[in-house]
């Protein structure tokens, strides 16, 4: 699968309020890193999160810009993008985000990890063009 394509689905699923289509898209062994105030977020952290602003509606839109494809072979895909978060109560918040997918063993591609971009890493991709 593409990332573009990946992405879309990510967004599709979270601007429709899917909880289960959503998680599918995400690895039961996922690890995010680079949240504040956590050393790594799991599965069951992010199904709680996404739990939650879903049932609540929290969310008003998702969407990414940006794709800067760092590795690719035919199983597994490294890549950038800018994710940005639009909030029911009119907050917007914009990350640069390096997923890493992969197909799993049904044929499924999941995140697998992502990494939250500090802000210099993201200003520097920014720059050279890469995001």
């Amino acid at each position: 699968m593409h990332p573009l394509e990946f992405l879309a689905a990510m967004a599709d699923t979270a601007n429709r309020l899917d909880l289960d289509a959503h998680m599918n898209l995400i690895s039961k062994d996922v690890s995010v890193y680079g949240v504040p105030d956590f050393k790594v977020i799991t599965y069951e952290d992010w199904f709680n999160q996404c739990q939650h602003e879903f049932e609540n509606k929290l969310l008003k839109k998702v969407s990414y810009e940006g794709l800067n494809i760092l590795a690719e072979t035919t199983e597994r895909v490294m890549f950038k993008s800018v994710e940005t978060v639009e909030g029911s109560d009119g907050s917007t918040h914009t990350s640069g985000i390096e997923f890493i997918i992969q197909k799993e063993d049904d044929g499924q591609w999941r995140v697998v990890q992502e990494r939250i971009l500090p802000e210099d890493e993201l200003d520097s991709d920014k720059r050279r063009g890469a995001l």
